[in-house]
């Protein structure tokens, strides 16, 4: 992984479109324990009962500009490892298939999963090794808790703050060029999402964070909001980092009532990453 210089600016444009809906979200953690300075490795963990595997590296730790109604406030971030690549297709789905063969064996439906979609979540555009699309807010922290429990391991979503410093690191030498061999955004993406790690690795070793598809964050305040830019959007968008808070048009042809609460059948461009705490039962491991 290329070494990077943790101070340097980037400027975040915030594009919101809509507000967003009531649902009972995760929020970002709060009053956390500070984590003991240790210098965290990158390393490849394996989703339980396959032979699927996921690379983590670590994000530094650091203080942000998180927006903040008409203004911003500076958040100190402390490290974590943060997924190299946005979860695919490969991994969600371990975690659907078990959880219909957990709701089988015990002949119930009690058990929490995600339901039959509207449509095809993928739109047909790929599946293996593409990013998982189409999941709501709910589905993403319900997919990190199920990997948490199956490995031992505290994975969530990034805090906004997270995400931001991940971009600000990743951004160290982000140029119209660069953002052309990194990102998959309108101009070249033929407007569909790719397989991961396709393009170019970030300055902080990771791939996509700005295009493919816009990942899922966790707020203070339990808004829907995602942030990174995707497939669809100009390059010069991507590049600015845009926030998106879900709006009803995100699920527009959904015709089921109450709509789905794991499906988005209008966000093809909505998904996510994970990230891990230092301070977990495995630490270190």
């Amino acid at each position: 992984m290329r070494s990077v210089v943790a101070s340097f600016p980037l400027t975040v444009a915030v594009a919101v479109s809509g507000c967003a809906t009531a649902a009972s979200v995760e929020t970002a953690p709060a009053d956390r324990t500070v984590a003991p300075v240790v210098s965290l490795q990158p390393y490849t963990d394996t989703v339980p009962g396959s032979l699927i595997t996921f690379e983590m590296i670590p994000l530094p730790g650091g203080t942000v500009e998180v927006p903040a109604g008409a203004g911003a406030r500076t958040v100190d971030v402390e490290q974590v490892w943060i997924g190299r690549t946005e979860v695919t297709w490969d991994a969600y789905d371990a975690y659907t298939l078990e959880r219909d063969a957990l709701a089988a064996e015990i002949g119930s439906d009690a058990v929490a999963r995600p339901s039959p979609p509207y449509g095809a979540p993928d739109y047909g555009w790929g599946h293996a090794g593409y990013p998982v699309m189409s999941v709501t807010h709910a589905a993403a922290v319900a997919f990190c808790a199920w990997l948490s429990e199956k490995t031992g391991r505290h994975y969530r979503l990034p805090t906004e703050a997270e995400w931001l410093r991940a971009a600000e690191l990743a951004a160290a030498d982000l140029s119209a060029a660069a953002i052309a061999e990194r990102a998959w955004h309108a101009g070249n993406s033929g407007g569909t999402t790719h397989a991961v790690a396709a393009r170019q690795p970030d300055a902080l070793g990771l791939y996509d964070l700005f295009g493919n598809v816009q990942e899922w964050v966790l707020t203070d305040d339990a808004r829907l909001v995602a942030r990174g830019g995707s497939y669809r959007d100009p390059a010069a968008e991507v590049a600015k980092v845009p926030l998106r808070l879900q709006d009803a048009s995100w699920n527009e042809r959904d015709p089921q009532f109450p709509k789905s609460r794991w499906w988005l059948s209008d966000a093809p461009f909505a998904g996510f990453r994970i990230v891990r705490d230092p301070l977990d039962r495995k630490a270190g491991s």
